[in-house]
């Protein structure tokens, strides 16, 4: 397991409350021991004018996925922040769920980088992008 935090997807789910996630409508549906994964439906709020779903959308599934990935693989007080992130949108998706799967290339002790791959209701693949994040520790 590469986790170092004990959470369930209850309290994850309930982080998301009151900001960007929660407001997409991003829930987190499986935590395995190297993976993490969420759906978020395309709707009113994930689409642009013509009816697909937003390149943000999907770009805010990844980063929101590989951010909570990398705050697990942290202890105590250190924090993660994004510092890049890519994102390839090969298929259009325009109603359903798109569904969210992020794993670890690499879980360092002060930078992290993510996969996330991002599949429609046929499990086709509509997006894949690579977050890096680093972990920040307060200042003592």
């Amino acid at each position: 397991m590469i986790w170092k935090r004990s959470i369930d997807l209850e309290q994850l789910n309930q982080m998301s409350v009151g900001c960007m996630v929660g407001h997409l409508g991003i829930r987190m549906t499986n935590l395995t021991d190297d993976t993490i994964e969420a759906v978020m439906p395309v709707d009113s709020r994930t689409c642009q004018p013509f009816g697909l779903l937003h390149g943000g959308a999907s770009v805010t599934l990844a980063e929101s996925l590989g951010s909570i990935a990398g705050y697990l693989c942290t202890e105590g007080e250190q924090r993660v922040v994004g510092v890049e992130i890519n994102a390839n949108h090969l298929r259009a998706v325009t109603g359903g769920e798109v569904h969210g799967v992020c794993r670890a290339v690499h879980a360092g002790r002060r930078l992290q980088v993510w996969q996330i791959d991002i599949f429609d209701d046929q499990a086709r693949l509509c997006c894949t992008s690579r977050l890096t994040t680093a972990v920040l520790t307060p200042e003592g």
